[in-house]
């Protein structure tokens, strides 16, 4: 697969800040859409922004004491100390994410051997009885919570159907896009986009390893090509799910049975972005058709 470089820039600090900010500046433009679109207004955005930039900075700080600590950020932030002491005396606690049970119940019915056909596809579970049936997946992934409870989550969620008549449960789609619940969506646009974000900032912050980061791009495709190519997509994240859920579930137990710290999460995404090609003004004319990896 060919491997497009892009121009290299001039050198200097300059470049390299001109580069930051026209990277920022693509970050944070589907940002503002969302702002837009869901009526948050700009001040509420610019009080997240500050809040994010000084818990940054006093992060980037550890060693220094608490009186010294607010003139350095103000100084690296060029927020004024008043505001700076404001937000570091009301940042708030880290939030743990929530365990979605829903999620991972929806998860092992794609993944487990147990709840698949030959052929791949999820089965038809009986509502209760001996496994295979909906009331074991659920007890398998928690005892916690009943299983009507989870069935009826799942059915909220349009992820699964219930057919009273013959009391089965088979899913009825082949993704976790829960309809009609925009906080859980949301939460998800947060959690998968952050972390994803995340990932690249550290990888351009270190020497590049500290996360699997990779994209492959191409250009010059139709409406009809792309619909192929998620067929292609969808299809491999299938692969990937089968492969991966039952693997992290025996490490997960493998961890608990030697004793070990248990502290330590992981995110694994796969996305598709398109949209028009750019003007032939702005295409870069040493690239061509070919895909491209990065």
């Amino acid at each position: 697969m060919k491997q497009h470089d892009a121009p290299a820039p001039a050198d200097g600090p300059n470049a390299e800040q001109a580069a930051l900010l026209d990277s920022l500046r693509r970050l944070l433009e589907p940002v503002a859409a969302l702002a837009v679109a869901k009526g948050v207004p700009y001040a509420a955005v610019e009080s997240i922004v500050k809040g994010a930039v000084v818990a940054a900075a006093h992060a980037a700080h550890p060693g220094l004491p608490e009186h010294r600590r607010v003139s350095r950020i103000s100084a690296s932030t060029g927020i004024n100390r008043r505001e700076v002491t404001r937000l570091t005396q009301t940042k708030a606690a880290p939030r743990a994410a929530p365990r979605s049970l829903a999620t991972e119940v929806f998860a092992r019915w794609r993944s487990s051997p147990q709840y698949r056909s030959r052929n791949g596809r999820p089965l038809v579970l009986p509502r209760q009885g001996p496994a295979p049936s909906f009331e074991t997946l659920a007890q398998s992934v928690t005892r916690d919570k009943h299983p009507r409870s989870l069935l009826e989550e799942l059915v909220r969620l349009q992820l699964v159907t219930l057919d009273s008549k013959a009391d089965t449960v088979a899913l009825a789609r082949e993704a976790f896009v829960p309809r009609g619940d925009t906080a859980r969506m949301l939460g998800f646009l947060g959690a998968n986009v952050g972390d994803h974000v995340s990932a690249a900032v550290a990888n351009v912050l270190g020497d590049g390893t500290q996360h699997f980061e990779q994209a492959i791009f191409a250009d010059e495709l139709s409406e009809h090509s792309l619909e192929a190519v998620r067929k292609v997509v969808s299809a491999q994240w299938q692969v990937l799910l089968k492969a991966t859920v039952p693997a992290l579930e025996k490490l997960i137990e493998a961890d608990r049975a030697k004793g070990r710290k248990q502290d330590r999460r992981l995110r694994i995404g796969l996305y598709t972005y398109t949209d028009a090609m750019a003007t032939a003004a702005d295409a870069n004319p040493d690239t061509d058709a070919t895909p491209s990896e990065r």
